[in-house]
């Protein structure tokens, strides 16, 4: 079967409903503590309205103070606890997670206040998207994948400007990035770009993003959002739960060569995240040379991912 542009453009996880908890399943809040997580939470969206506001004004070591701050408050608003494992490098980095659920962006934010590659959608979001573009998120059109070749060259600029820049390289949220034994263990990497990180000579940090129930110490999809689910379904889930927690694991950086394959560097942080941690060995081997990312080729930049990954 021959799989079109598009359909590796858009990628689809296969996840749906089955993926989701049982009723009964997750430890549960009483409905008062539900509304005053929404309550809460609804309070820290509107103050993101000022935020928006104020980060194009602020020094950048502010700026991503007030952001982490919002993102870290934002997050405890919804009733959830956020571990962090591990430190992130002082340098800039193109930081590389798994997607499981819309609570995967504020978990990366309140880590690392970087610079988001997000799709175009999230920019007509109330408020979201509005803080979005305010922090300097950068919006994918997936309705033209000939685009990609532009929005590779600009995350590299941004690279060398000194700023740092976290992409989900699934391309679509999985139900266990965690590795559930009753799930699939998530999506894999899209190489394009990885380029950026390679053309910018900066290193590739990979995030694992979890979710478990802390009362139970077991992983649980309550955060998910997938499938033919809404964000009002997932949103509802999340506030009910009980002692839910998002765990973000910073692994050890990736150090691309100037002449690295941007596959091969998919395929290492995808491991990293998913498989095992990395090692000391695996973080300082050079990745076989492969082309620059051009416009020259539209058929080898439009359909990045499976298509060239298959042809490796």
């Amino acid at each position: 079967m021959t799989v079109g542009a598009q359909d590796l453009w858009r990628p689809f996880s296969g996840c749906d409903d089955d993926c989701l908890p049982a009723a009964g399943e997750v430890p549960t809040v009483p409905v008062a503590r539900r509304v005053l997580r929404l309550v809460a939470a609804s309070g820290m969206l509107l103050a993101g309205v000022g935020v928006a506001v104020l980060l194009p004004v602020l020094p950048t070591r502010e700026r991503q103070a007030v952001l982490r701050g919002w993102a870290r408050g934002t997050v405890r608003a919804f009733g959830v606890r956020l571990v962090i494992k591990g430190r992130l490098p002082r340098r800039r980095a193109l930081l590389v997670a798994n997607h499981v659920s819309w609570l995967d962006v504020l978990a990366v934010l309140a880590v690392a206040p970087t610079r988001m590659v997000a799709k175009r959608e999230i920019r007509s979001w109330p408020v979201v998207g509005l803080l979005a573009a305010a922090a300097g998120t950068v919006f994918v059109d997936r309705s033209r994948p000939r685009a990609l070749p532009a929005t590779v060259r600009r995350l590299s600029d941004t690279l060398r400007a000194g700023r740092s820049v976290a992409v989900f390289p699934e391309g679509t949220t999985w139900c266990a990035g965690d590795g559930a034994a009753e799930c699939r263990p998530g999506g894999g990497f899209r190489p394009a770009m990885f380029q950026a990180a390679i053309d910018a000579g900066s290193p590739v940090v990979p995030l694992r993003l979890g979710y478990r129930c802390e009362a139970t110490g077991a992983v649980t999809t309550a955060a998910a959002f997938l499938g033919a689910d809404t964000l009002l379904r997932s949103v509802a889930r999340v506030v009910a739960a009980r002692h839910l927690v998002v765990s973000v694991t910073i692994a050890a950086a990736l150090h691309p060569a100037g002449d690295a394959d941007r596959r091969l560097l998919a395929r290492a942080a995808e491991s990293a995240v998913h498989l095992v941690p990395p090692t000391g060995a695996a973080t300082r081997a050079r990745l076989r040379p492969v082309p620059s990312l051009t416009t020259a080729d539209p058929r080898r930049t439009a359909t990045d991912g499976r298509e060239l990954d298959l042809a490796a």
